[in-house]
């Protein structure tokens, strides 16, 4: 049975997988920074020396930063929804599947971190995967109001970071500089590790580094990720994604669109001339970043639609193919991508600028896809999906 078939046997438009294909190629630009350099300011540890360099990293920050995890949460919520029809068709008892789920995802986070990437989203799927499962039953409108709450409350946090900064910048610049002076020498140090260290002392960094980032992620994208975990959720429920002619997704191009991506700009700019990404100015390109990473976001999903209402090319189908293995894709990004800057494999950590650093993760994107898609022409599921998938329904009849 073909990609085609098998998607029209479940019902199912194409749209949501070219949208987790758009998501994988956007989450590898905006990761490749966190392999090649430390995770608390990136590019601003010394990346940015060319013209190139700035530009590059700016339109990443633009185009994609927090705006293809926005999109690939989007279809985590999509997922559930699509599991729990999955289980009404079939007589199955949905919550004992899904936690088993949520489990093999966290385990498979453990994993990554330990392997490959410390900003590994995963855990924090499996987490806040149980909160969503509590919100499966309220009807549409209320899954939106609570989406939009929640994304509300992601962006008041980051303004909050910035105003925290501030008033330490104002008021206790000597504290600040200590804490800089701090930071700076634990950045040195794990950058140390990442440059020389065997695999076991990189596995360990990665997890001192992750006690950090999950804090920092946990506030300022968790409840940004939840919020997108409930749209995709009522998206389904409404059935939007299997009519990308909706009058929804022509307003997202026309109007979302353009103005995510000027509130991006903008951010994106602030961010990168702040000289310090942890600094008041930072913070608050940061939180302008947040503010328009949901309309890009959905604007992206107004083009996404248009797409794959369009003539069916083979192209089309191939990208499409791909984004079904969106797990195998993303855990592969990281295997790639660890192995070319750490010190166990090619060594380029801290040696490459961000436009070339962009240049590998393009490589490393559209390979995790082609291969993605090729591997799918032949096995009905890819290998990290079929795992999990075995895992998953665990003695039960998937007939």
């Amino acid at each position: 049975m073909t990609y085609l078939e098998q998607s029209q046997a479940a019902g199912r438009h194409i749209m949501p997988d070219l949208v987790r294909a758009f998501a994988l190629f956007g989450i590898v630009l905006v990761n490749v920074a966190y392999f090649a350099y430390p995770g608390e300011i990136t590019y601003h540890y010394g990346g940015l020396n060319t013209a190139l360099d700035k530009s590059a990293y700016f339109g990443v920050d633009a185009l994609f930063l927090f705006k293809s995890y926005t999109l690939f949460s989007f279809m985590f919520g999509a997922g559930l929804a699509y599991q729990m029809l999955s289980a009404q068709r079939r007589g199955l008892a949905f919550g004992p599947q899904y936690f088993r789920r949520l489990f093999g995802l966290l385990v498979l986070g453990i994993l990554h971190v330990t392997f490959g990437f410390v900003g590994d989203i995963l855990i924090i799927y499996a987490v806040l995967g149980g909160l969503l499962f509590f919100f499966r039953n309220r009807p549409i409108k209320s899954l939106i109001r609570w989406g939009i709450a929640f994304v509300i409350i992601q962006i008041l946090i980051a303004l909050l970071g910035a105003f925290g900064f501030y008033m330490g910048e104002t008021f206790d610049p000597d504290s600040m500089s200590v804490m800089a002076t701090e930071m700076q020498s634990t950045m040195d140090k794990s950058a140390q590790i990442y440059t020389t260290g065997s695999f076991a002392e990189i596995a360990a960094q990665r997890w001192t580094d992750w006690a950090g980032f999950i804090i920092f992620a946990t506030a300022y994208q968790g409840p940004g990720v939840l919020g997108f975990f409930l749209m995709g959720l009522a998206a389904v429920k409404s059935d939007i994604l299997n009519r990308p002619e909706a009058p929804l997704w022509a307003k997202a191009r026309k109007f979302y669109l353009p103005l995510g991506l000027i509130i991006s700009a903008i951010g994106a700019a602030i961010s990168q001339n702040s000289g310090e990404s942890l600094s008041a100015i930072g913070m608050l390109g940061m939180a302008i970043l947040l503010l328009g990473a949901p309309f890009a976001s959905f604007g992206y999903l107004g083009w996404l639609a248009k797409w794959s209402a369009g003539p069916v090319t083979r192209f089309k189908i191939f990208m499409a193919r791909g984004g079904t293995s969106s797990l195998t894709a993303y855990l592969m990004q990281s295997l790639i991508l660890s192995f070319i800057f750490c010190a166990y494999g090619l060594g380029l950590y801290g040696q490459i600028g961000a436009a070339g650093c962009i240049a590998i993760a393009a490589v490393t994107g559209a390979f995790t896809l082609s291969f993605s898609s090729l591997w799918r022409k032949r096995f009905t599921r890819g290998p990290m999906e079929y795992l999990l998938r075995s895992w998953t329904y665990l003695g039960s009849n998937k007939a």
